[in-house]
């Protein structure tokens, strides 16, 4: 008997890792298949998704959740692989005895809030076409930041509450948690939410990872203690030793130094957890935040201004975007390209993350915002922003005065400063040979 033939179109994504609210996954599949942007623009939830219509393959994901292809041929036609991982596509061509075929530069990532399209019609290969999905109106809303505050906390707890319900009611649900801005909010109104349901808070934990004594820690105790909360958090303590940026490189797949630096203590944390609570799965975080809210420091990116950044929509997200020079069909851009940090380090370890800062509705709040009225062109005006739009929004939302710390990014706080320093990359182009080592 001969082997069943294999499919033209081979969806490799793992299907229960989408979280969907308003309907099921085939019906979110029809939706993709038929590709409009109303039809795909209502699904809620967390996705990745292929559909098929004919000809036509069509795919679509949500920020929070890669989703890469490649087109392979074969005497009987092309055949599309689709996956949330260069190595997965690698290792089924392989065993299809088509690796000669795979470079890990030909893959493709379909960019976050784009439905992406392939005709499968054979040599040579079709350009992919791209039709948005997630259009959020800019500069919508008023000038007050109480106003401003409310809606934006008001979306994040509202996606909590959603994300809550799908979660069985014995199970714990942990925090990264860093006593920063973003994670401070998703904490507290985590509880919030907890509480207004009727579910026990006593299943959260605020795991803050310390590396040789790094200064997160001492900001979360501060944060926690300051409301009377310190015994929801618990330290993840490492030695400097466990940190591999290698490792990092390969788990991510990506090169760029900022994102491995992240990953790399991402890992560590997940680790951390994983070693004391092997059965684990629930943890959410704020990743997202600082691209919501524009809250990188430009000095130290010479392709941004304080115009290119307030200008633009979405370029945080989405980087320069779909169409432009500087969007690589390979990598996408922004946060549509670096969510691996987060995402990949949770799915080494077996967890299943959450950032409500990455949803539509809380990011459309957030491009809603006027920026221009209220800084003036001015970078300090922006980066005080987020901390006042966020403690007032989730004083309105819970009552509670929430402590706002100088911004750190992640691979900053949770390592001592020497660690820190030792971690510092070394040119992107050594990152890059590290992953193309893997597929030579």
């Amino acid at each position: 008997m001969q082997d069943r033939p294999v499919e033209n179109v081979v969806d490799l994504t793992d299907p229960s890792r989408n979280r969907l609210y308003n309907m099921t996954l085939d019906q979110a599949r029809d939706r993709v298949a038929r590709g409009g942007s109303e039809d795909v623009r209502d699904i809620d939830g967390s996705f990745a998704i292929v559909g098929r219509n004919g000809l036509a393959v069509r795919m679509a994901r949500s920020l929070d959740r890669p989703l890469r292809y490649f087109l392979a041929k074969r005497v009987d036609g092309p055949m599309l692989v689709v996956a949330d991982r260069i190595d997965a596509i690698h290792a089924f061509l392989r065993s299809q005895g088509l690796e000669e075929q795979f470079q890990p530069s030909y893959t493709r990532m379909v960019p976050a809030h784009h439905v992406v399209e392939i005709q499968l019609v054979g040599c040579p290969d079709p350009e992919p076409t791209y039709t948005r999905f997630f259009t959020p109106s800019r500069n919508v809303l008023p000038s007050d930041l109480d106003e401003i505050g409310r809606r934006y906390v008001g979306g994040v707890a509202e996606e909590i509450r959603k994300w809550l319900q799908t979660i069985p009611s014995g199970d714990p649900i942990g925090i990264s948690f860093s006593g920063g801005v973003d994670s401070g909010a998703v904490f507290l109104v985590t509880q919030h939410v907890l509480r207004s349901l009727g579910m026990s808070p006593a299943r959260l934990k605020a795991f803050t990872l310390s590396i040789g004594g790094g200064e997160d820690l001492a900001q979360a105790r501060l944060f926690l203690d300051g409301l009377g909360l310190g015994l929801y958090l618990e330290a993840v303590e490492a030695a400097p030793d466990v940190l591999d940026p290698r490792e990092a490189v390969r788990v991510i797949e990506d090169y760029k130094p900022l994102d491995v630096e992240s990953a790399t203590m991402a890992l560590a944390l997940c680790r951390g957890i994983r070693e004391r609570y092997p059965a684990w799965r629930h943890l959410a975080d704020g990743d997202g935040g600082d691209e919501n809210l524009k809250d990188y420091p430009i000095d130290q990116n010479s392709e941004l201004t304080i115009r290119s950044v307030l200008s633009n929509p979405l370029l945080y997200q989405e980087g320069w975007g779909v169409g432009t020079v500087k969007h690589s069909l390979t990598y996408s851009g922004g946060q549509s390209r670096s969510y691996t940090r987060t995402y990949a380090p949770l799915a080494r370890y077996g967890f299943s993350g959450f950032s409500p800062f990455t949803c539509p509705a809380v990011i459309a709040v957030a491009e809603g915002i006027p920026f221009v009225a209220l800084t003036d062109w001015d970078p300090g005006k922006l980066y005080s922003l987020k901390g006042e739009i966020v403690s007032r929004g989730v004083a309105a939302l819970t009552g509670i005065r929430m402590p706002v710390f100088e911004k750190r990014r992640f691979q900053e706080g949770a390592a001592d400063r020497e660690t820190v320093r030792a971690l510092r990359a070394p040119r992107e182009s050594n990152y890059r040979a590290e992953f193309f080592s893997h597929y030579v």
